[in-house]
């Protein structure tokens, strides 16, 4: 064969491995409940560098905004554009069934990540990559009230009410607290996982005189934001125990200065790369191991907060 035939040749075969490549993309639509979610943000990234490593699928994000409507109607025309499959971060956890139906009739498989559906039990085609929330609050308050000697108050930050998460994750809080009788909440109101939210509320509380011992948040940013305002108040560190949770590089940074006294450790790497895994699967028609897939919480302490990353 001649020189031109080979480069012929090696162009058309080219053309073809291409062609076959191109063909064989998957497109996932993944609709996320904000943008504006520092826990989420890390958890976004790491599906973004999770294909880059993979190869041959193609990731659209679009942004809820915290707004359920406009979740449905991106989800809408995600499925309009014909996507390979969907993976939803959900706005309102007991608003996912028209979600749900959505994707079924369509007939595209569709992934839960971070925060599960109320719904008790999901369709065939659709899964969830969760982790147990109540194991995060149990693991918070199980430390602190070591900490405490058994006995004194405590104020709670929770985050978005319509989240599964917040009411979970407050539950595992209290079935705690049921062992330690002298152990009182004496307030709890959402900072929306906030960082000038929770700081907010904990500055109103020191300000209309409130006594305490702890504050328990729902996530590392409202936990940060206390920390800030005890710190404003002339708090010193430790004065007042601050529990978080995520493990957020902000929130292992405060636990290693002492801002914060302990956090759970919230994998967004385990959920974002276990999202996109079971869509690839589902995908290609492949089965899953289990429906719903459970990543765990990890306790973060001084003593070991440096082998977290």
């Amino acid at each position: 064969m001649n020189t031109k035939a080979r480069f012929t040749s090696l162009a058309l075969a080219l053309m073809l491995s291409s062609g076959a490549a191109l063909a064989a993309d998957l497109k996932i639509g993944v609709a996320m409940s904000q943008f504006d979610d520092t826990y989420l943000t890390y958890m976004r990234e790491d599906m973004g560098k999770k294909v880059k490593d993979m190869g041959g699928v193609d990731l659209q994000f679009v942004d809820g905004r915290n707004d359920v409507n406009k979740q449905l109607d991106q989800v809408q025309e995600l499925i309009g554009k014909k996507v390979d499959a969907l993976i939803v971060n959900p706005v309102d956890t007991a608003a996912t069934a028209r979600i749900t139906k959505a994707a079924t009739a369509a007939g595209i498989p569709l992934v839960y990540v971070n925060r599960r559906p109320d719904d008790p039990k999901l369709p065939e085609g659709v899964a969830s990559v969760t982790s147990d929330d109540k194991e995060a609050g149990r693991m918070q308050m199980e430390y602190l009230a070591k900490k405490m000697d058994s006995k004194g108050s405590v104020v709670i930050l929770l985050g978005e009410l319509a989240n599964n998460s917040t009411r979970d994750r407050t539950e595992g809080v209290k079935e705690v607290l049921k062992k330690y009788p002298d152990i009182k909440i004496t307030q709890e109101q959402t900072g929306a996982w906030q960082r000038q939210k929770g700081m907010d509320l904990t500055n109103d509380w020191l300000t209309q005189g409130r006594d305490f011992n702890a504050v328990i948040a729902n996530n590392d940013e409202m936990a940060i934001g206390a920390a800030m305002a005890l710190k404003s108040a002339g708090k010193k560190k430790g004065d007042v125990l601050v529990a978080g949770v995520d493990g957020t590089p902000d929130g292992l940074a405060a636990v290693k200065n002492g801002d914060l006294t302990v956090s759970v450790f919230q994998d967004a790497k385990g959920q974002g790369e276990g999202a996109i895994d079971a869509a690839v699967k589902l995908a290609k028609k492949e089965t899953l191991p289990q429906q719903a897939i459970v990543i765990p919480f990890k306790l973060i302490t001084p003593e070991n907060v440096n082998t977290f990353k």
